[in-house]
Protein backbone atom coordinates (compact mmCIF):
# COMPACT_ATOMS: atom_id res chain seq x y z
CA UNK A 1 0.00 0.00 0.00
CA UNK A 2 1.06 3.57 -0.64
CA UNK A 3 1.51 6.19 2.05
CA UNK A 4 -1.76 7.48 3.48
CA UNK A 5 -3.19 10.77 2.27
CA UNK A 6 -4.75 12.98 4.93
CA UNK A 7 -7.35 15.66 4.18
CA UNK A 8 -9.24 18.02 6.47
CA UNK A 9 -12.66 19.20 5.35
CA UNK A 10 -14.18 22.01 7.43
CA UNK A 11 -17.92 22.29 8.04
CA UNK A 12 -20.53 24.06 10.20
CA UNK A 13 -22.89 21.11 10.60
CA UNK A 14 -21.91 19.67 13.96
CA UNK A 15 -21.13 15.99 14.38
CA UNK A 16 -24.69 14.70 13.82
CA UNK A 17 -25.23 16.84 10.72
CA UNK A 18 -21.89 15.88 9.18
CA UNK A 19 -22.52 12.18 9.87
CA UNK A 20 -25.93 12.39 8.20
CA UNK A 21 -24.43 14.04 5.10
CA UNK A 22 -21.63 11.47 4.93
CA UNK A 23 -24.09 8.58 5.26
CA UNK A 24 -26.21 10.05 2.45
CA UNK A 25 -23.16 10.51 0.25
CA UNK A 26 -22.00 6.98 0.95
CA UNK A 27 -25.41 5.61 -0.01
CA UNK A 28 -25.31 7.52 -3.31
CA UNK A 29 -21.75 6.34 -4.01
CA UNK A 30 -22.64 2.71 -3.34
CA UNK A 31 -25.71 2.94 -5.59
CA UNK A 32 -23.72 4.66 -8.32
CA UNK A 33 -20.98 2.00 -8.27
CA UNK A 34 -23.47 -0.88 -8.37
CA UNK A 35 -21.76 -4.15 -9.26
CA UNK A 36 -18.60 -2.37 -10.45
CA UNK A 37 -17.15 -2.13 -6.94
CA UNK A 38 -17.62 -3.60 -3.52
CA UNK A 39 -17.85 -1.00 -0.74
CA UNK A 40 -17.90 -1.97 2.93
CA UNK A 41 -18.28 0.46 5.80
CA UNK A 42 -19.03 0.63 9.49
CA UNK A 43 -19.04 3.25 12.22
CA UNK A 44 -16.90 3.04 15.36
CA UNK A 45 -18.15 5.95 17.43
CA UNK A 46 -17.75 9.02 15.20
CA UNK A 47 -15.23 7.30 12.91
CA UNK A 48 -16.35 5.79 9.62
CA UNK A 49 -14.13 2.99 8.37
CA UNK A 50 -14.39 2.23 4.66
CA UNK A 51 -12.89 -0.17 2.20
CA UNK A 52 -13.60 -0.37 -1.48
CA UNK A 53 -12.43 -2.83 -4.10
CA UNK A 54 -12.69 -2.66 -7.88
CA UNK A 55 -10.65 -4.13 -10.70
CA UNK A 56 -8.26 -5.82 -8.28
CA UNK A 57 -7.46 -2.57 -6.45
CA UNK A 58 -8.39 -1.92 -2.80
CA UNK A 59 -8.76 1.50 -1.18
CA UNK A 60 -9.02 2.02 2.57
CA UNK A 61 -10.31 5.12 4.33
CA UNK A 62 -11.04 6.42 7.80
CA UNK A 63 -13.23 9.48 8.32
CA UNK A 64 -13.07 11.07 11.75
CA UNK A 65 -16.10 13.32 12.21
CA UNK A 66 -15.51 16.28 14.52
CA UNK A 67 -17.78 19.21 15.38
CA UNK A 68 -16.14 21.52 12.82
CA UNK A 69 -14.21 19.28 10.44
CA UNK A 70 -13.91 15.82 8.96
CA UNK A 71 -10.46 14.29 8.89
CA UNK A 72 -10.06 11.81 6.09
CA UNK A 73 -7.19 9.36 5.91
CA UNK A 74 -7.09 7.54 2.58
CA UNK A 75 -4.79 4.64 1.72
CA UNK A 76 -4.35 3.95 -1.97
CA UNK A 77 -2.72 0.97 -3.66
CA UNK A 78 0.49 1.79 -5.57
CA UNK A 79 -1.25 1.97 -8.96
CA UNK A 80 -3.78 4.55 -7.78
CA UNK A 81 -1.07 6.27 -5.74
CA UNK A 82 0.29 7.53 -9.05
CA UNK A 83 -2.91 9.58 -9.41
CA UNK A 84 -2.99 10.78 -5.78
CA UNK A 85 -2.89 14.48 -6.70
CA UNK A 86 -5.91 14.29 -8.99
CA UNK A 87 -7.83 12.08 -6.58
CA UNK A 88 -7.06 14.40 -3.65
CA UNK A 89 -8.34 17.44 -5.55
CA UNK A 90 -11.54 15.65 -6.54
CA UNK A 91 -12.17 14.34 -3.01
CA UNK A 92 -11.63 17.81 -1.52
CA UNK A 93 -14.04 19.39 -4.01
CA UNK A 94 -16.76 16.76 -3.63
CA UNK A 95 -16.28 16.59 0.15
CA UNK A 96 -16.74 20.35 0.57
CA UNK A 97 -19.87 20.25 -1.60
CA UNK A 98 -21.26 17.43 0.50
CA UNK A 99 -20.59 19.27 3.76
CA UNK A 100 -21.81 22.73 2.66
CA UNK A 101 -24.58 24.17 4.77
CA UNK A 102 -27.74 24.27 2.67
Amino acid sequence: MANPITLRLSHDLGIAGARARIEGGLTKLTEMMGDKAKVESHWEGDNLLLSGAAMGQTIGAKLEVLADEVRLQLTLPPLLGLMAGKLTSRIEKEGQLLLEKK
